[in-house]
């Protein structure tokens, strides 16, 4: 057989099996997301699977935190290192948000290939759902008068957008969810990035009127900048700084206004703690190290930070005082879970190995 016959055989081949051998590849997770090399935000912006902490929230009095941790939600005292099991079941719980009044979380689950919120009720210990449109749902934050919760969907032409839903009585109102952000064709040559613009990581000014969100609008690499919007469908978006973030940015504005908190690689290897001011300028670092420092969250009195880092080796949650630079980490050396967690079986046997009776 010559060379060309065997090429041409090869080929035919090669045509023959081409639609059986992509029939066999695995279904792509979370189809409900339609941007380019899905691997970056899969890893990097949805939330994985840790067997440390992972996100956290402060109780309005600040005395508090709930985080998340293997797949649930865990509620910690400062100062103890008693934590309790918030959530159990199905799915993987992930970013909660503690509301204004201290009655409600809201998190995002994981379950049957799709992200939605869940509304926890801390006294009756009951969940509810806030979303049910089969999509990605992610980043929930209420609003400081706790009547809307912001949060991060690809319900709408698979892209990632801002929207809102209303809250009343501890129960999402029928028919409020309400897309604040507006599709945008950039028309430049991304290739990491989808060609429309994308929405991430709302936070709420400290009167509920503006959200600060990271998009990358006008910029060709990274997942964005910092963009300051009146919390309405439609309105306009100004700039306030501009960094070529990778997904991990997710900025809190502080209680008092006029400070932001975000998490950033500029300049150096690994992710640590930024402040810039809520009108942006220029920038002071946090914290320094040879680690990674993600997720940080203001306290309500603006005194403090709690964030994850994995200066360790596995992820760790910390709290940090503003001023003052003082760390402190928070351990749960003793875990009270919701539910039995196994069943222990005894077999007494005799010197012969018998079961005995």
């Amino acid at each position: 057989m010559d060379r060309r016959r065997a090429l041409v055989l090869i080929a035919a081949w090669s045509a023959a099996v081409a639609p059986a051998m992509v029939q066999a590849q695995r279904e792509p997770v979370l189809k409900q997301v339609g941007v380019p090399h899905a691997y970056y935000w899969r890893e990097m912006y949805v939330p994985q699977v840790t067997s440390g902490p992972s996100a956290v929230t402060w109780s309005p009095d600040g005395t508090e935190l709930i985080y998340s941790m293997q797949g649930s939600l865990w509620r910690q005292r400062i100062g103890s290192r008693v934590a309790q099991q918030l959530t159990a079941g199905e799915g993987y719980d992930y970013q909660p948000d503690w509301s204004p009044d201290g009655r409600l979380v809201v998190f995002a689950r994981y379950t049957h290939d799709a992200i939605e919120l869940q509304l926890l009720d801390l006294a009756a210990k009951t969940v509810q759902p806030v979303t049910a449109n089969g999509a990605v749902n992610v980043e929930p934050r209420w609003s400081p008068d706790g009547t809307r919760i912001a949060f991060v969907s690809s319900a709408y032409n698979r892209r990632w957008h801002i929207f809102t839903v209303a809250i009343a009585g501890g129960t999402p109102a029928e028919g409020t969810v309400t897309r604040l952000t507006e599709d945008n064709d950039s028309r430049l040559p991304r290739y990491y990035y989808s060609v429309w613009d994308h929405y991430l990581s709302p936070t709420w000014s400290p009167d509920g009127r503006e959200l600060i969100i990271v998009s990358n609008r006008g910029h060709i690499h990274g997942t964005g900048g910092f963009w300051r919007m009146t919390a309405t469908p439609g309105a306009p978006i100004r700039e306030l700084r501009y960094e070529e973030t990778t997904w991990k940015a997710r900025p809190d504005w502080s209680p008092d206004g006029r400070r932001v908190v975000y998490s950033s690689y500029v300049g150096r290897q690994w992710h640590q703690l930024w402040l810039m001011t809520s009108e942006g300028g220029d920038i002071l670092p946090l914290t320094y190290g040879e680690f990674d420092a993600t997720a940080p969250r203001w306290s309500r009195d603006a005194r403090h930070i709690a964030y994850i880092s994995n200066e360790g080796g596995n992820t760790a949650l910390w709290v940090i005082d503003v001023p003052g630079a003082h760390r402190r980490q928070i351990v749960a050396s003793e875990r009270r879970y919701r539910d039995p967690v196994g069943r222990l079986r005894l077999v007494v046997v005799d010197a012969a190995g018998r079961a005995c009776r």
